[in-house]
């Protein structure tokens, strides 16, 4: 297939041919009333009425002396203003190629020479352009009539800010609906599906919110690297799987749920189309050439390990404990703890282990949803917490690498290799959607990634997970007390 050898690489040359497509698209945009007319009134209106508003607020706080939270509310209603013109962006990049195809007029489109990556570009600049024109206009008006109506002056930053948070959240749902556009066979069909769009972008808008009213700038530029990020995510998902042969071949989707569930039991049990399932010994053989595949999603997720443990470290040196919790962190307060909790961790293996699996169950479902980066934040996130607990025991005057061997390598040697491999699978299962397999069709590779997952959970992860827990009851604290009993 042509998708297959796609490149990510753009030229000036694919730039021209894909604004071909988006000059198109924008005058058809633009000559199309039901378009025109919607836009006009949220570049003119809704920004008036978001003026009026605050005003009214500001005024309000300012009678009992709060004008603090009318300042940190109204730079919410900017956002709001830049978002809601932008939302069109979801209803034209949903009609993007479903909509051609229920028309019959996608067939002459896909006949151009324009290569994949071209068309694919085109449509999402075509979808992208003329909402975030309109936001940019509402948002100007926005804060013209703050200047006159309330002589309230956005600061620099902020509005840089949301600029950029407009554009990309606009930028995301235009990728994400082209991907659902493209993988559709009805309007009515995509239009259902973009409630998984809308839905979280609306829950990033409460987030912004929260941001936003508490003042804090640091956390929206961190906020922005999140969705620029997450753009990026999209765009190069949307440019791997597009393929002209599969829209014009897409004529109605079913639900197979027989022959999934058969594709991902086959998989898991070894068992090769109408053959004999293999023996424990020949499923054990299998299972071994699963893990070479996990070098790359393995290395990821080991530098994410180390950059959990410096973030931690770090976190510790700007966020340290008061002076009078410190004495708590010493190595006799160590031992002493370990000492007078040491009946307990001889009942606590079993509640380890489920602890461990019920961490990756959790991050096998959310990882569905965000595409493998839960994967990578849930994996990450107990390393930064032993991060900062060093950088806090390095402030107590403790060594933190005498407390990392006594405390954590024992069972660590056994659980960071079954947690490696564990999220591993997942980050590859999850991750398998954003680009077209060699063989077979997107589904049918992410089902057998999520049988290649459960194999190396049931047959490798939950021994490890077990072995490490006993460990971590019965022997780690016994070497905690040996080094740390003086």
């Amino acid at each position: 297939m042509t998708s297959a050898t796609f490149s990510l690489s753009f030229n000036r040359h694919d730039f021209r041919m894909a604004f071909l497509i988006t000059r198109r698209e924008v005058r058809d945009s633009f000559r199309d009333w039901r378009i025109i007319i919607p836009i006009v009134l949220l570049t003119l209106v809704f920004p008036a009425l978001a003026t009026f508003t605050a005003r009214l607020l500001f005024n309000f706080t300012a009678q009992f002396g709060a004008e603090l939270i009318g300042d940190r509310l109204i730079p919410f209603l900017l956002l709001i203003v830049g978002f809601f013109p932008m939302s069109f962006s979801l209803v034209i990049a949903l009609e993007t190629f479903v909509g051609e195809k229920e028309r019959k007029s996608l067939e002459p489109l896909l006949s151009t020479p324009l290569t994949n990556k071209q068309l694919y570009v085109g449509k999402v600049l075509a979808a992208l352009i003329p909402p975030m024109v309109t936001s940019y206009l509402g948002i100007t008006v926005y804060i013209i009539g703050l200047a006159l109506a309330a002589s309230w002056k956005i600061p620099g930053e902020l509005f840089v800010q949301i600029l950029l948070l407009t554009t990309v959240q606009g930028v995301i749902m235009v990728a994400a609906a082209v991907i659902v556009s493209s993988q559709t066979t009805s309007v009515r069909a995509a239009n259902i599906l973009a409630s998984f769009i809308i839905v979280p972008i609306a829950l990033i808008l409460q987030l912004e919110a929260i941001v936003l009213f508490w003042g804090n700038s640091e956390g929206l530029w961190w906020l922005i690297l999140a969705l620029v990020v997450t753009a990026l995510i999209f765009i190069r998902m949307g440019i791997m799987i597009f393929n002209r042969e599969d829209l014009l071949g897409q004529d109605i989707d079913t639900l197979r749920l027989n022959w999934s569930m058969r594709t991902v039991w086959d998989q898991f049990t070894g068992r090769q189309k109408e053959s004999s399932y293999p023996g424990i010994i020949g499923w054990y053989r299998q299972l071994i050439p699963l893990i070479r595949p996990l070098s790359m999603p393995g290395g990821t997720l080991v530098i994410a390990l180390a950059g959990g443990i410096l973030l931690g470290f770090f976190l510790a040196s700007r966020y340290p404990v008061p002076a009078e919790y410190q004495p708590a962190l010493t190595g006799d307060a160590i031992a002493a703890n370990t000492g007078n909790l040491e009946f307990l961790f001889t009942r606590l293996p079993i509640s380890i282990f489920w602890h461990n699996a019920r961490v990756i169950i959790l991050a096998a479902f959310l990882g569905i949803i965000t595409l493998g980066v839960t994967d990578v934040l849930i994996f990450c996130l107990p390393w930064l917490v032993v991060g900062f607990l060093g950088g806090q025991l390095a402030i107590s005057g403790e060594n933190p690498l005498v407390f990392f061997t006594a405390a954590i390598l024992p069972h660590a040697i056994i659980e960071i290799p079954a947690l490696l491999l564990a999220f591993a699978a997942l980050l590859r299962w999850h991750a398998s959607i954003m680009t077209r397999p060699p063989e077979g069709t997107i589904g049918e590779n992410w089902l057998n990634r999520s049988a290649d997952f459960g194999r190396l959970f049931v047959g490798l992860v939950i021994p490890l997970l077990l072995v490490a827990a006993f460990v971590e009851a019965y022997i780690t604290p016994q070497i905690i007390l040996l080094v740390y009993n003086k």
